[in-house]
């Protein structure tokens, strides 16, 4: 016998991935997960949101673009001051 699915509302799967439901209507529109609609209601399998969070996960050394390179003593100077002046 098969294994009974685990159906999620949009809400509880908004509230499991911790966006909005927008957010969350937004991947589904796209395509990067998948939902079901019976009738005028949307349902998600629990299967499906686990592994669309598993393919969100960030590799390791891919977010270098987000802080800045830390350049010889200036360390602890503010943002944009070049002690030339």
């Amino acid at each position: 016998m098969s294994e009974q699915i685990r159906w999620m509302s949009t809400k509880e799967a908004a509230q499991h991935l911790g966006v909005t439901l927008r957010s969350l209507y937004r991947f589904i529109d796209e395509g990067s997960l998948a939902a079901y609609k019976f009738g005028r209601v949307i349902r998600l399998k629990a299967g499906d949101v686990e592994r669309f969070i598993e393919s969100c996960r960030i590799a390791p050394g891919s977010l270098e673009h987000l802080y800045p390179e830390l350049k010889g003593p200036a360390v602890g100077r503010a943002p944009g001051v070049d002690g030339d002046g």
